[in-house]
């Protein structure tokens, strides 16, 4: 009997592994043999290797498209998402630093504060109005701090778990060695983040790269375009070409996808430290 469930759980976890390998490469899948095909026969939907094999040829013509659309689309993207990542970790850090190791009244407001920003969903039109006096609509950089918004608090949440592991005594002899605040945070405690970074970094990379939604309410117009907005090039109410609109998801999935496979193994540590030290 208990030399069966060993077998069981080799059984179970091999069932596991080609299910969930499944659900993640077919339509990987799919969407390659469909950005191959040529227009005729990409429309019929089906997952069959192309009568014709042409995904060059499909790619060139999504970059070529709208005047090289796409590559301004690439450069709007890899700025919005350079900056906004860049804000998230610095910003949060700095908040979650201060959160963890100065205790008040207004700790449980400003905790319940981030919970909430979370949960409820985002108000876009009372922000296409706070952006339109503050002269920042149809701009990046007003783009760039709705990103910064919405993804502040799961930066504060996962920094703070990993900054309440980090002993107090460092920031004491810091300070005994005449450090102020911002010496004592940038030399002494956001070294010892670079794991938790490297997470945030890649997590919410992903998920700026990969917005369609602000892009599309905030930062309307073709030459503002982001690489999920060019998708619209080849769906129309009459007819969409799906050779090209999945060479463009094909084009646009890559990166991120690479990024990560490179960091996964980075992902899980900076997700799990701040539950596994201490």
């Amino acid at each position: 009997m208990n030399a069966l469930r060993p077998r069981t759980r080799w059984l179970v976890g091999l069932i596991g592994i080609l299910l969930t390998t499944a659900l993640f490469l077919v339509p990987f899948a799919f969407i390659f043999v469909t950005a191959a095909k040529d227009a005729n026969d990409a429309s019929l939907l089906q997952f069959s290797w192309p009568v014709h094999f042409q995904l060059w040829e499909n790619i060139v013509a999504v970059f070529q498209a709208r005047d090289y659309m796409l590559v301004i689309a690439f450069i709007n993207s890899t700025i919005l998402t350079i900056g906004s990542v860049a804000l998230m970790v610095v910003c949060g850090s700095m908040i979650a630093y201060v959160l963890d190791r100065r205790k008040s009244r207004l700790n449980p407001l400003i905790n319940g504060m981030v919970l909430a920003g979370l949960i409820i969903p985002p108000a876009v039109v009372p922000t296409i109005w706070v952006m339109q006096a503050l002269h920042l609509f149809r701009t990046l950089p007003g783009l760039i701090l709705v990103e910064v918004a919405f993804g502040l608090s799961f930066t504060v949440l996962t920094m703070r778990a990993f900054i309440a592991t980090i002993p107090r005594e460092l920031d004491e002899a810091a300070i005994v060695d005449g450090a102020g605040p911002l010496r004592l945070f940038f030399r002494v405690i956001f070294p010892l983040l670079r794991s938790v970074i490297v997470t945030i970094i890649v997590v919410q990379s992903i998920f700026v790269f990969n917005d369609f939604q602000n892009p599309l309410y905030f930062l309307p117009g073709n030459q503002n375009a982001t690489v999920q907005l060019t998708l619209f090039n080849y769906m129309s109410q009459a007819s969409t070409t799906y050779n090209l609109l999945f060479a463009n998801i094909l084009v646009i999935t890559i990166p991120m996808l690479v990024m990560y496979i490179l960091f996964q193994r980075q992902i899980v540590a900076g997700m799990t430290s701040g539950a596994v030290k201490g």
